[in-house]
């Protein structure tokens, strides 16, 4: 169990990550200018990898990896990928903060998807605040569609990459020490997307095609793996010592660090409407971390009750799951 004096220091590393993940997206959006959205993806897994390396080696944590894991960690890393590129290929055109409103109903796929693959116990409650979830992203994604065009649907991709990048790094995460892992999530993203560059040298098309930076280009790219190492490394550490139902909530405050970034360096503010989807797509996360800490605590309660004189001798299968209708 955490002891409460490391609390403080996980909620302050998390409200790093808060204020740090956006600077990944602003660096981004300034080397789109002039960087196809596949090259940027590609730099952000080699100076990730490159600056993970000595932090893996400090640790003493090893750089061999078997088999299965090496297995488990590309198919990581392509979610990952895929998921990033959904996002950079979005901000490109739209403002960064409309585009990370719409990719917060990751958690409302994870919750589904948790549900199908993995049989997690979902009651009606969360399952309505997804779909009320999903209507807040529909309000944000309605003038985007009608400003920027279909374009406006990437960030979607990226919720629904990155639900299965979570589940992929809940089949790692019992085995694999956090920082090993991004480490290697992060060379492997290199060997995936480096060939796709070279076949892509000279073919023309847009996205794809590698150019060589020019002056601050160069300071972007290396801007969007050193935020991404840097925030992510915040999280990481976040979640050692604070537990991870005291730190989501935090998370939503990654859009108001969004917000004024946007705002300072691109002139971009969200409208009346998107604020109103923002609105309901926070509050409809957060009802979802209070009925995940609610059900929690009916599981804890349940099973501390153990086998008094007054407790429930049936075995589990016969008692059921514990009811989340409440």
């Amino acid at each position: 169990m955490r002891q409460p004096d490391k609390i403080l220091p996980g909620v302050v590393l998390m409200l790093a990550f808060c204020m740090i993940a956006p600077l990944l997206d602003v660096s981004s959006k300034l080397a789109s200018a002039s960087i196809p959205v596949a090259q940027i993806v590609t730099a952000r897994f080699i100076v990730q990898s490159a600056l993970m390396l000595p932090v893996v080696l400090v640790m003493g944590l090893g750089l061999r990896i078997g088999g299965a894991a090496l297995g488990q960690i590309a198919l990581r890393a392509l979610f990952l990928i895929l998921s990033t590129y959904s996002f950079v290929a979005a901000i490109s055109v739209m403002p960064v903060a409309d585009a990370l409103a719409i990719a917060f109903v990751e958690p409302f796929i994870l919750l589904i998807l948790g549900r199908f693959l993995f049989g997690d116990e979902v009651g009606p409650r969360r399952i309505a605040a997804s779909l009320v979830g999903f209507a807040g992203a529909l309000m944000v994604i309605q003038p985007s569609l009608a400003a920027f065009g279909l374009i406006a649907l990437w960030p979607l991709g990226t919720a629904f990459f990155f639900a299965f990048y979570m589940l992929s790094t809940r089949a790692v995460a019992g085995y694999m020490h956090p920082v090993a892992m991004q480490f290697h999530t992060a060379w492997t993203g290199v060997a995936l997307c480096l060939p796709v560059m070279l076949f892509s040298e000279g073919t023309g098309w847009a996205e794809f095609d590698p150019v060589w930076p020019v002056g601050l280009a160069w300071l972007w790219l290396f801007g969007v793996g050193f935020w991404g190492a840097v925030s992510h490394i915040c999280m990481t550490y976040a979640l050692k010592f604070a537990p991870s139902a005291t730190l989501a909530p935090l998370h939503y405050l990654e859009i108001v660090s969004a917000v004024a970034l946007g705002y300072w360096i691109f002139g971009d503010f969200p409208n009346a409407l998107t604020w109103a989807g923002i609105g309901v797509i926070v509050a409809s996360g957060l009802y979802i971390i209070h009925r995940e800490r609610v059900t929690a605590r009916q599981r804890l309660v349940t099973q501390s009750a153990g086998p008094g004189p007054h407790a429930d001798q049936r075995p589990a299968e016969a008692r059921g799951p514990v009811s989340d209708n409440a």
